[in-house]
């Protein structure tokens, strides 16, 4: 018995949400793991860090506001409470406690119209711009997670077409296609500057 167009559609947006979802569960543990292993920061970006938290806030406002299927952004909360873990084991390891509480008081205000859903974009972006300038500065990739950003960039590619088949809103779309350029970006220089040391040994 051949299955509709419709029944195909449906069964691929639950799996692009589950699969979503799970990998979410656990995309920060690897970094974490390296962090509290290595009792050192080196190769991660804290600026870079607290704007991903707020792009996440400022996200997931807009997304309750304009009514989006929770399935949509459910894996939210759990990489707010991954990256604030991680947030923790950074501040304890370089000491930087004045300085991240400053970025912190200037997150901006959660709001809803499509502007500030343009702003989450524009500070999502610029978390991954910190990251990659903090590997570039450093050229040292050791400490950063391929994994971690591996699964970066597939859960924002999974969510580029999850939000196509249901709300397909146009500002979502783009912070998912930009996110998923600048994953991949970042991505790369990890196995670039890993490829370096290991020339160098």
């Amino acid at each position: 018995m051949l299955t509709s167009p419709v029944d195909d559609s449906n069964i691929l947006l639950h799996l692009l949400n589950y699969s979503t979802f799970c990998l979410c569960l656990v995309s920060k543990i690897p970094s974490i793991v390296l962090v509290a292993r290595a009792k050192s920061s080196k190769g991660f970006s804290l600026k870079g860090l607290l704007l991903e938290l707020t792009g996440y806030v400022v996200f997931v406002t807009y997304q309750i506001h304009h009514a989006a299927p929770s399935s949509t952004f459910l894996e939210y909360p759990i990489l707010i409470a991954q990256d604030t873990v991680l947030l923790l084991l950074i501040l304890y390891y370089n000491g930087k406690a004045k300085h991240s509480l400053i970025y912190i008081a200037l997150y901006p205000p959660p709001n809803q119209n499509a502007d500030v859903q343009s702003l989450c974009t524009l500070i999502s972006a610029s978390s991954k711009f910190a990251s990659a300038q903090c590997l570039y500065q450093s050229k040292d990739s050791s400490g950063v997670s391929a994994l971690a950003w591996s699964i970066s960039c597939y859960t924002c590619l999974a969510r580029m077409f999850t939000t196509i088949m249901t709300t397909a809103d146009i500002q979502v779309l783009t912070r998912f296609a930009v996110l998923s350029s600048l994953n991949g970006f970042v991505l790369a220089m990890i196995f670039h500057y890993r490829r370096d040391v290991k020339k160098v040994e």
